[in-house]
């Protein structure tokens, strides 16, 4: 199993980095690009909302990502150090009462482009979330 580890600054610019890292990882571990596009997006949203909405932009907080590849699958972590939330208390994007709200859709992105997508309180504070790309066989 290859394994990577990646901090970055809480600041935007680190969204497009991250990105950079999952997609030559992802390439290096032979994933398809039509997969590797479906990593990048989900990496960007995920580390997006890490900076914004977990460190509040607080540049003196970081994000940490791990990228780990094995025969089956690609799993992706990404923590901030904020404050924890409850996924299930985000709203569903597709309810037509939510549809023109700006906020809720980067779940729903993470959950169509990744085969599993789990989101976990760190014991050491902050959130975590762990996202699965497997491998077509």
């Amino acid at each position: 199993m290859e394994k990577e580890n990646l901090n970055l600054p809480s600041r935007l610019e680190s969204v497009e980095e991250a990105a950079k890292a999952a997609a030559k990882f992802a390439a290096n571990s032979g994933f398809s690009e039509e997969m590797r596009y479906a990593i990048d997006m989900a990496v960007r949203e995920s580390v997006a909302n890490a900076i914004k909405h977990g460190n509040l932009l607080d540049e003196t907080k970081t994000v940490e990502l791990t990228f780990e590849n094995s025969d089956a699958r690609l799993a992706i972590t990404v923590r901030d150090f904020g404050a924890c939330f409850a996924v299930e208390e985000i709203p569903d994007p597709t309810n037509p009462e939510n549809l023109l709200k700006a906020n809720g859709r980067g779940v729903l992105f993470m959950r169509s482009f990744m085969d599993e997508v789990e989101w976990f309180n760190h014991a050491d504070g902050g959130m975590m979330v762990k996202m699965i790309k497997k491998r077509q066989k």
